[in-house]
């Protein structure tokens, strides 16, 4: 009788481990809305229970998923992930692509980059990717020039030139659209652009092109990159679903990347 009360116990303790759901780490908005019609997905066409959480800032999804918090994340392009598991000795790695999301130049106060005056404000993101992919897309409209163009961790200290003497401003990534109308010009990510009610195509001054490096990847622990369910989900969300989504919600923005 015990033996078969252990039986019984152990297998009990072996199906609550496989109902498990794989939780995967998304932004809020419109970007994370597309985690969550992969998960739709991923139910749909694998018998995946995908839990999707959400998150208001880039530092806590891989933190959660190093701590085993959740399973993959997918908010993050290869550059920053470069940096924050440096930074953090983080033991994770990209699965998949996802899109590019172009970061993009937005005013309320000139309708053309030429009416930019010397002194202006511009806002920048603050994180050390986000700030380095502003500058350098700056730097290519010839706003001002950085001592390497190509650097990926450029910050406001490797500005090499500033003839126009702009005041540039480092905000929180997810904040630079709130302080739009302080500023003469914003460098805004596209996800959190669309969330404010801008449409790239239409509203920016100026756009990355296709060609950027920053393409969005599915992340996950390294030692978890070749379990069944991360393939599983990176399937479903690089899907015809999830690609026409994105072509939906970010207007036409978002490039995708696999």
């Amino acid at each position: 009788m015990k033996k078969l009360t252990l039986a019984a116990l152990i297998a009990g303790l072996a199906a609550v481990a496989q109902a498990a759901p794989f939780k995967v780490g998304a932004m809020t908005g419109p970007e994370g809305e597309l985690v969550h019609i992969a998960a739709k997905i991923a139910k749909e066409k694998h018998g995946m229970d995908v839990e999707v959480i959400e998150f208001e800032d880039y530092v806590m999804p891989n933190v959660a998923l190093s701590d085993g918090s959740i399973d993959a994340n997918a908010i993050q392009h290869k550059p920053y992930l470069d940096v924050i598991t440096k930074e953090r000795g983080l033991d994770l790695v990209a699965v998949g692509n996802t899109f590019v999301y172009p970061v993009g130049a937005y005013s309320k106060k000139i309708k053309d980059i030429k009416e930019l005056k010397d002194g202006a404000k511009i806002a920048i993101p603050g994180d050390p990717t986000n700030g380095a992919r502003a500058l350098i897309l700056l730097d290519k409209q010839g706003l001002l020039k950085l001592k390497d163009n190509t650097n990926l961790e450029a910050s406001v200290m490797d500005i090499a030139e500033n003839p126009h003497n702009y005041k540039i401003s480092e905000i929180e990534a997810s904040q630079v659209p709130s302080v739009l109308p302080d500023v003469d010009l914003a460098i805004i990510n596209s996800n959190y652009g669309v969330n404010a009610g801008l449409i790239p195509k239409r509203d920016s001054l100026f756009m990355e092109d296709a060609n950027s490096p920053y393409v969005n990847i599915i992340v996950v622990r390294t030692a978890d990159k070749d379990k069944d369910e991360v393939k599983k989900f990176v399937e479903s969300y690089q899907s015809k679903e999830v690609e026409e989504a994105a072509e939906k919600s970010f207007k036409g923005a978002a490039v995708k990347g696999w």
